[in-house]
């Protein structure tokens, strides 16, 4: 995740109202309402720092890092207990008990191939077919979402390979490689649209170095689109949606570029993390008024003072333990257990809830990062519906004028 406030008032209205293709969910008239899966195919500090810690090694960062510096067996072991653990069928059970309609799940292109050089442990895809089948018996629909591709699209640990400069973009074959594992991932769930109506092509590009990225990601989502749309090959086309993240850039960027009729079946995804924003910045949510795109990760969250948040190794901004940054106060009490937080905090990440979910539903919908930590219950959707912050029925809200 990138911590940037987005201008909510410059997203586009890309995906139409009215579509003359039938997408495995009604986008456009029923509002997106779902949660990610994260920290399960693609590991994350933050979501599990006792994998990272068990490891004794501080310079193990990542999943890249996390399978170069250990021995093979060990490391495979890790990985095996935590995918058959971390998320189970009655982790989807509960999601769909939830009033949910949509799971997001992140992968990385080693689970597809790994090439030369590269220490990654492969044996995920078994675990994204089960989390399909799972979903499709709970009537829930599959974002497949590509969290990290090689190079790294952004150089962030959930890339999988935590840099100082993301190099997927000054690599023809690292966007070619890219290419054809979407390929793969298209012709995987060919004709189950009803239950993978999506598929995100790249999760977070770095948009923000500049043109440098920018010119070769817009002719990736233009190849990602066919990749997408006609699996099948160029005689028929899928229904499958293309959902594309805006790469934090704003809409006189994107607008015309893929609006139909040459670009129906493209979804626009934006992330909204509110940590460190100032009121006026909490009130622009309510100001919502265009729809054609989802919000598919946010949070409650309202600090980044959750352990390996922005890395591990480094602290957080609002302590002032991030480099350069300066203290705002003490993370004490605003993340970890909820046995911790006070009654007053939980009612705040309750009405901060709703605030954006009233707000993301004037558009298309939204998915709450994440479902479950280990140790960061401001994140999670599951820890939020144990202790009251999130409804069961994500519709019964009790503060409904909020924005007001």
């Amino acid at each position: 995740m990138y911590f940037v406030h987005t201008t909510l008032l410059a997203l586009a209205a890309v995906l139409p109202t009215a579509l003359s293709f039938a997408p495995g969910f009604p986008y456009g008239t029923q509002k997106v309402r779902g949660v990610n899966l994260g920290g399960w195919l693609v590991l994350e500090p933050w979501i599990t720092p006792s994998i990272f810690d068990n490891t004794g090694d501080s310079s193990i960062v990542d999943e890249w890092t996390f399978c170069q510096y250990q021995d093979y067996n060990t490391a495979l072991g890790v990985l095996q207990n935590h995918w058959n653990t971390w998320i189970t069928e009655s982790d989807i059970a509960a999601i769909a008990a939830a009033g949910l309609n949509h799971i997001r799940i992140p992968i990385g292109y080693w689970a597809f191939e790994v090439g030369p050089g590269e220490p990654y442990i492969q044996g995920q895809l078994p675990y994204l077919q089960n989390a399909v089948q799972w979903a499709s018996t709970y009537g829930l629909h599959v974002i497949v979402d590509l969290h990290g591709a090689p190079g790294s699209q952004n150089g962030y640990d959930n890339s999988g390979h935590r840099m100082s400069y993301p190099t997927w973009q000054s690599n023809q074959t690292n966007i070619q490689r890219t290419d054809d594992i979407i390929k793969t991932i298209a012709s995987m769930f060919a004709g189950q649209e009803n239950v993978v109506p999506i598929i995100a092509p790249l999760n977070e590009p770095a948009g923000y170095i500049g043109s440098s990225m920018m010119d070769p990601l817009r002719q990736y989502y233009l190849d990602s689109y066919g990749n997408i749309r006609y699996p099948y090959g160029t005689s028929q086309q899928g229904n499958t949606v293309e959902m594309i993240h805006d790469a934090f850039q704003p809409l006189s960027y994107w607008n015309g570029w893929e609006t139909p009729p040459n670009f129906e079946g493209v979804m626009m995804d934006t992330h909204i993390y509110q940590v460190f924003s100032d009121a006026v910045r909490h009130k622009a949510l309510c100001r919502i008024s265009t729809s054609g795109f989802a919000v598919g990760e946010w949070s409650p969250a309202i600090t980044d003072c959750a352990t390996y948040l922005n890395g591990r190794g480094i602290g957080a901004r609002y302590d002032g333990t991030y480099p350069g940054s300066t203290y705002v106060g003490s993370c004490n009490g605003w993340t970890g257990s909820a046995s911790t937080f006070s009654s007053s905090y939980k009612t705040f990440l309750r009405q901060f809830w709703e605030a954006q979910v009233i707000s993301y539903e004037k558009a298309d919908g939204w998915l709450m990062w994440t479902w479950k930590a280990e140790n960061a219950d401001e994140w999670s959707y599951q820890a939020g519906l144990a202790n009251g912050w999130i409804p069961q029925d994500p519709t019964n809200l009790e503060y409904p004028t909020i924005c007001g």
